[in-house]
């Protein structure tokens, strides 16, 4: 008995001091922000504003879409899929400009040209230009969120690229905990300027005032930009680069350049991808063509899935067929990345489905009024949270973890099932993003450790392709589940919200069921590493 006492009391102590050292974490970010260079905070104090302004608008432009742009919620969910998905697939195509044209170059022209198109969406939204698919005002906001998809592949990849030249390898954790801290609190903030603004000018702009929130949202981008261009000036980007070449060590420098151009001396062998390149434009050609077959009704639209189902299919053959080194051929990694697929859905579900559901679902009451405010409970709820879960879960496996916080932000998807009800919405978030902490970091540790020697930034790279299939699959079908299930209320069709969520909740439940099942499976391969 006594025994069992003096363990409990151990097993608190330890658990109390995990917490406060995840307190102490907290406190040293701040403190390490505040004695990074002056050239960090040209990168960090934009990116709370970009993530503001980013969120904000991912909060907002499903119900700007439908109800100011006259798209069907179907409609709509395609809206999401290119924007969210053309981001990543931007940063795929423009992830090396910075290396090019310089870290203040890149951020300065990435957030000027993300002002100029979030201008054009306010002004296809001030401007009498007519409503629907084929209107004036939907190929100008189509223009100005194209240009600010495709500025932001540029912008993250450069801040990010930002954070690596403003630190040295002691303070590099810390500099990209601040800026991935900085994003979420960023987020949460939009929650409290949107419906402000939107409420306050419903009659200036009708029919909800979300005009007026674009219009703020592109006034925030100008003050990034001359922020940026202030801040991070040459002779501050000089003065950082200076004093961080004076806390490195010579020898250890000397020898990371000397392994580099070793690696970088070895021979490598060409591969003809003229083969891929028609492939590539073969599946280009058949999407454009089976988008217009689907926005006009074609029942000829079969026939062009299946020609990009087989063009998809070639490609990555031909492409596989030539690397028989790529992480994609490594059969534990491809299960591992792609079987998170359904429960990342809920991670495109916070913008895709959540405003829609607590504007349309909590009407007449508060959280339907200010559904900005409580979609973004998320990142300030992860903000906190992360670096707690992270001390209290340090000694537990990574594949256990994965599979226990896959688990817990499944799970309280069905609490929703029960039908809109306030409590039981706060504490699926609560729970989600506890099970988000749990998993979610872990992520890109699991692909370090299961990936060869030499080979851990290629697995890093592929790893984030499962996310861009996320967002873009999710919004084909989140469309058609708002329109049947979340009805718009002068429809005067039923809710079936508690349906809605049972399936997300169903699918979601599919990565932590399937990553047990695998268990031997996959830690087998781990024991062969190792060994």
């Amino acid at each position: 008995m006594e025994e069992s006492n003096s363990r409990m009391q151990k097993e608190s102590k330890n658990l109390w001091q995990s917490v406060e050292a995840a307190l102490q974490e907290i406190g040293q970010t701040f403190v390490a922000f505040a004695k990074a260079p002056k050239a960090l905070w040209g990168v960090n104090i934009p990116y709370v504003i970009e993530g503001l302004v980013y969120f904000g608008i991912l909060t907002i432009l499903g119900k700007f879409c439908s109800e100011n742009v006259g798209l069907s919620d179907l409609h709509a969910g395609w809206v999401y899929s290119a924007v969210t998905g053309g981001i990543t697939f931007f940063m795929l195509v423009l992830g090396g400009v910075s290396d090019k044209i310089g870290v203040r170059q890149s951020l300065a022209l990435a957030l000027s040209v993300m002002m100029v198109g979030r201008f054009m969406v306010s002004l296809s939204g001030t401007l009498p230009l007519g409503e629907g698919i084929g209107s004036p005002m939907f190929f100008l906001m189509s223009a100005g969120l194209l240009l600010m998809v495709a500025a932001y592949g540029l912008y993250q990849p450069a801040a990010y690229a930002g954070v690596k030249r403003y630190t040295n390898p002691k303070t590099a954790a810390m500099g990209y905990a601040v800026v991935y801290a900085l994003m979420n609190l960023g987020a949460f903030f939009s929650g409290f300027i949107s419906p402000a603004t939107r409420h306050s000018f419903t009659d200036v702009f009708p029919p909800n005032g979300l005009t007026a929130v674009f219009w703020v949202y592109t006034f925030l981008t100008l003050c990034a930009v001359i922020l940026t261009l202030v801040i991070l000036r040459k002779k501050t980007d000089q003065d950082a680069v200076t004093r961080l070449k004076a806390e490195l060590n010579e020898n250890d420098t000397s020898k990371n350049n000397q392994k580099s151009n070793q690696q970088n001396s070895e021979p490598q062998k060409k591969i003809d991808n003229r083969p891929l390149l028609f492939l590539g434009l073969g599946i280009l050609l058949s999407a454009i063509i089976l988008i217009s077959q689907l926005t006009n009704n074609h029942s000829t639209y079969r026939y062009s899935l299946v020609a990009l189902v087989v063009l998809v299919i070639a490609a990555i053959w031909e492409f596989l067929r030539k690397r028989p080194d790529y992480p994609l051929r490594d059969m534990r990694f491809l299960f591992f990345i792609f079987i998170l697929i359904p429960v990342q859905t809920l991670f495109a579900h916070v913008w895709l489905t959540v405003p829609y559901y607590l504007d349309r679902a909590f009407a007449g009451t508060i959280v339907g009024k200010y559904f900005e405010f409580f979609s973004n409970l998320n990142p300030i709820l992860i903000f906190v949270l992360a670096p707690l879960i992270a001390a209290l879960t340090s000694r537990t496996r990574v594949y256990r973890m994965m599979i226990i916080g896959t688990f817990v932000m499944a799970t309280p998807t069905f609490l929703l099932a029960f039908g809109p009800n306030t409590i039981l919405f706060l504490c699926y978030v609560l729970f989600m993003t506890i099970g988000e902490a749990m998993w979610q970091p872990r992520f890109l540790q699991w692909i370090a450790e299961i990936a060869p020697e030499g080979k851990t930034g290629a697995y890093m790279g592929i790893g984030q392709l499962p996310w861009f299939l996320t967002k873009v699959l999710t919004g084909l079908y989140s469309g058609y589940f708002v329109e049947n299930y979340i009805p718009l209320p002068e429809s005067g069709l039923p809710f079936k919200t508690g349906e809605m969520w049972f399936i997300y909740g169903v699918i979601a439940m599919i990565s932590p069921v399937a990553l047990l099942l695998a268990k031997k499976w996959m830690m087998s391969g781990m024991k062969e590493k190792s060994s």
